[in-house]
């Protein structure tokens, strides 16, 4: 009797394991094929991929670029500004020493 409820419990996982399996396949081709209907409704063709992610990887280090020059502009605008200060101090300093 035991045998035969080990056999059965063993079947019924690998029924489910295996129906499982087939659902997940089933939503991955039904997803890829809404993404790819998605993608077609904006007007990119499947083969229009490896340009568009072209076209990302571009937008991306154009972004970065941008980024870093507004790092380095705001470092030179900060440095500029400090220095501007310490010269009217270092000016101020020797007007008063030189009355």
């Amino acid at each position: 009797m035991k045998m035969v409820d080990e056999e059965i419990k063993a079947i019924v996982a690998e029924t489910l394991a295996e129906q499982h399996r087939l659902q997940q396949e089933s939503i991955d081709a039904i997803v890829s094929k809404e993404v790819a209907s998605a993608l077609v409704t904006f007007g990119i063709e499947d083969d229009d991929r490896k340009e568009l992610r072209a076209d990302f990887q571009h937008l991306r280090r154009w972004r970065k670029s941008v980024d870093q020059a507004q790092r380095y502009t705001l470092k030179a605008v900060i440095t500029v500004i400090a220095t501007g200060l310490m010269g009217a101090v270092f000016l101020g300093v020797q007007v008063m020493l030189g009355k």
